[in-house]
């Protein structure tokens, strides 16, 4: 049976006026939550990067730069200064027994072989005091905690992000697969810019995932706030995200869910790349259709199979949303965007440079195979472009450039930059509360936890 294709009806190239213009500016100053298809998307926690050691008590930061690449030794550009002062993804299973690409690539190492970094010992639900909600979701949400025993400890880190999603609606949503493997590829994964899990619990309602707490808030509240930026932040910001998707892509991990609302800014300005409920290890293409409408490649809304090609569109996308202030593909229904992705027609605006523009065309290929980032050279094309002419690779992701904004925060349980949101009820979160009694050895087999046997 050949794959479940989303027909999008073809229509004359669409021509966009100065109001249309100014309208998307408002219509895209809130977050993206168009209506998934199928079901909603997983929660966006706040996150930062940190590791775990084994076997110990206490939990321990990894403060020493992480890179895994040694390959360029030029000076880094100056970043201009800019004042500090936006679809849920959406997801449908289709046929995944279509021929294959052509020519399959093997990953560059093996997720199985990489240490699991997670806390297993000397560690508890219970450990936990509950300080406040950062955000909420269809199945979930977002608390930031504190952890006891170090909170006497002024060097150690106590405060963490703790996602909390509840089991019975991860089944009735057909997510179980995608949190198992979001667990799966975060207890694995090390770089400096992409989020580190700590440690993950479950109790008789949810499953946890413990990271730690980026203060900083999410890239798209900033950019609201700036309402675009320069081709130079826009560069740092960038080159930052291109480092952690070509690390993730060494292990034929594609993310799937690029946008500003899933980067966050830790204390330095540095970004991090969270949730990664849409997340896969694919070493050939995969055809659920899944993401957000804006940020979508023509071959996934065409059912055509996609791999690493469709995180460098978001690229683009992305690109063109920082510089310009709203995405290149826009409509007020997800489907009019598709339409809009496929006719592939893109304004640009007067003030846009010409090198930046050659970027974005060459992110937004529609033809995978002449797509930046996907061709024989890999994402080497990326960081011999042009556009990034003077960017010090290895000193970026060593983190030793300063960042453009600097978010500003008074403590290390500071949340100005998130929403100010009730505590849930205690009986909703109850091994949080209080450690749960253990169940008779009759009384154990639980199908719904059998599905989340690795928290």
């Amino acid at each position: 049976m050949p794959p479940l294709a989303v027909v999008i009806p073809r229509s004359p190239s669409l021509s966009v006026s100065s109001e249309t213009i100014r309208r998307a500016s408002q219509v895209h100053s809130v977050r993206r939550d168009s209506q998934p298809i199928l079901s909603d998307a997983p929660l966006t926690p706040p996150l930062s990067p940190g590791h775990s050691e084994q076997g110990s008590d206490a939990i321990v930061v990894d403060a020493e730069p992480r890179y895994s690449s040694q390959e360029h030794n030029v000076p880094l550009i100056t970043y201009e200064a800019i004042i500090t002062p936006r679809a849920q993804p959406i997801e449908m299973e289709v046929d995944a027994h279509s021929p294959p690409f052509t020519g399959l690539q093997p990953p560059l190492r093996l997720l199985e072989d990489e240490q699991v970094h997670l806390q297993r010992s000397g560690l508890k639900l219970s450990d936990f005091d509950v300080r406040g909600t950062l955000g909420t979701g269809t199945f979930g949400r977002v608390l930031l905690v504190r952890h006891r025993a170090s909170a006497s400890q002024p060097a150690t880190q106590n405060h963490f992000a703790m996602k909390v999603l509840r089991k019975t609606e991860i089944v009735r949503l057909r997510q179980v697969e995608h949190v198992n493997a979001e667990r799966y590829i975060l207890s694995r994964v090390h770089h400096p810019f992409v989020v580190d899990l700590f440690a993950t619990f479950q109790d008789s309602l949810n499953v946890y995932m413990l990271m730690s707490y980026v203060p900083g808030g999410e890239l798209f509240t900033h950019l609201r706030r700036a309402q675009r930026f320069t081709p130079d932040v826009t560069r740092f910001y960038l080159a930052t995200i291109i480092l952690a998707l070509k690390y993730l892509h060494s292990f034929n991990i594609i993310y799937r869910d690029l946008k500003p609302e899933n980067l966050l800014l830790d204390s330095r300005g540095y970004l991090r790349l969270t949730d990664f409920g849409f997340a896969k290890i694919v070493d050939d293409r995969t055809w659920t259709l899944c993401g957000t409408p804006e940020y979508l490649a023509p071959e996934i809304i065409q059912s055509d199979g996609h791999g690493k090609a469709a995180d460098w569109w978001a690229c683009g996308v992305l690109c063109y949303e920082m510089l310009v202030g709203y995405p290149p593909f826009f409509d007020e229904s997800p489907y009019g965007i598709y339409e809009k992705i496929l006719n592939g027609q893109i304004h640009w605006p007067r003030s846009m440079d010409r090198l930046s523009r050659e970027l974005i065309r060459a992110f937004l290929n529609p033809d995978r195979t002449q797509r930046l980032g996907n061709m024989i050279g890999g994402p080497q094309d990326i960081l011999g472009h042009p556009w990034f002419r003077g960017v010090d690779w290895d000193a970026l992701e060593r983190r030793e450039i300063n960042a453009p904004i600097i978010p500003h925060t008074s403590s290390v349980d500071d949340t100005r930059h998130f929403l100010h949101l009730p505590l849930p009820p205690p009986d909703e979160m109850p091994g949080l509360v209080a450690e749960e009694k253990s169940i008779p050895l009759h009384q154990r087999f639980d199908p719904i936890a059998y599905q989340f046997l690795e928290f």
